[in-house]
């Protein structure tokens, strides 16, 4: 059997989609097409601080496992916040930047982060990322929402493990909305179906559409949503139209729209991407406000969908204890790191531990708050 070989590479596209997704499965975040997108819309590049290192593993000419990495100059876009360990590097004197990521961008979605047919081909991947930060010069490597086999993994050769929340929605075979509603107690469907009510009496009316029905235009009015509430609440725009475009032309498969129309007239949409068994809750913008209308569009639409096409489970993005009452229960995720100056690498460490306890007493307080019937 020939020695694998493991290489790094500037682009995406210097890896073959068919062999990348051959290892990636079914995550819609995880497809060549989407990383590609982000790349070649000037999304992710090392213009907007994300530089592509990725790794590739081949063995006889084939490709046995690949990693998405990128070395970063900035933390945003990560939905994992290290801010902090960087202002104490910068106090001490110190670069935090550039670090490198394992991850993908502006994409809080758990899944393989890296992807390989054995567990050995997964330590070698590993290490040779661990290298790749020592050779550089970074400060550290991190692995962001690994699955927890991954995580456990990582474990194993020497990071620290850090735990996070977030919100999914379970399908428990669910007839239809109205079912979903009645395993919900009493106080919390009845909010539900009042938030709901308040929308149809201000005429607002939904449209779900899979990305092979979808238009230019309906992306353009997507965009114009995205742009204003950014807008609006002054938070930077890390994607493109261009970025949304070609994820259209070479993913439609994976997408939903969701519209929200007041009086026969659009004025919201929502983005959701998704495979047989999950759909993701990606971004969402609105030209009006309407009380409830982010709820509607970012998750019971959402809801709706996976109860009429059988998916087992809805992410419905980073953090937001709201989501609580709308039937999203707490779930722990995870990401890895290792620091290259050991004094601050027991620092965090000490910090991961405490903050550890913290977030399993949270997750517990929340899982008390559980708003379906007991």
């Amino acid at each position: 059997m020939d020695k694998i070989e493991i290489k790094t590479h500037s682009s995406i596209a210097q890896i073959p989609a068919s062999e990348w997704n051959a290892l990636a499965g079914e995550n819609p975040t995880l497809q060549h097409s989407y990383l590609l997108a982000l790349e070649e819309s000037g999304c992710a590049s090392a213009a907007t601080g994300w530089q592509p290192s990725h790794l590739s593993a081949t063995q006889e000419n084939r490709l046995v496992g690949a990693m998405p990495l990128y070395f970063k100059s900035h933390s945003y876009g990560e939905f994992v916040f290290d801010q902090a360990w960087a202002e104490a590097y910068e106090t001490h004197g110190l670069n935090y930047y550039p670090k490198l990521l394992n991850a993908v961008p502006f994409t809080p979605v758990s899944g393989e982060r890296i992807l390989a047919t054995t567990i050995e081909i997964r330590a070698l991947l590993t290490e040779a990322a661990l290298n790749l930060a020592k050779e550089s010069g970074a400060s550290s490597f991190h692995c962001l929402f690994p699955t927890d086999s991954q995580a456990h993994e990582f474990e194993a050769q020497g990071l620290m493990i850090r735990h996070g929340v977030q919100f999914h929605w379970k399908n428990e075979c669910y007839r239809d909305f109205a079912h979903f509603l009645e395993s919900m107690r009493h106080e919390k469907r009845k909010k539900i179906l009042a938030e709901r009510r308040k929308l149809t009496e201000a005429g607002l009316t939904y449209e779900r559409i899979r990305g092979t029905n979808l238009t230019n235009a309906d992306w353009q009015f997507f965009y114009v949503c995205y742009l204003h509430t950014h807008h609006l609440y002054q938070s930077p725009v890390p994607l493109s139209l261009e970025f949304f475009l070609q994820i259209g032309r070479t993913m439609p498969e994976k997408i939903l729209l969701i519209f929200g129309l007041r009086n026969g007239q659009r004025i919201a949409a929502g983005l959701d991407l998704f495979d047989s068994a999950n759909l993701f809750g990606r971004t969402w913008g609105s030209l009006e406000y309407h009380p409830g209308l982010h709820f509607e569009i970012c998750y019971y639409q959402s809801i709706e969908f996976c109860i009429e096409n059988k998916i087992a489970s809805f992410e419905g993005g980073a953090q937001g204890e709201h989501k609580l009452a709308r039937g999203l229960l707490p779930v722990t995720t995870r990401s890895a790191h290792w620091l290259a100056h050991p004094e601050f690498s027991h620092a965090v460490e000490v910090f991961l531990q405490r903050e550890r306890g913290g977030i399993e007493q949270y997750v517990g307080e929340l899982s008390g708050s559980n708003p379906f019937k007991r």
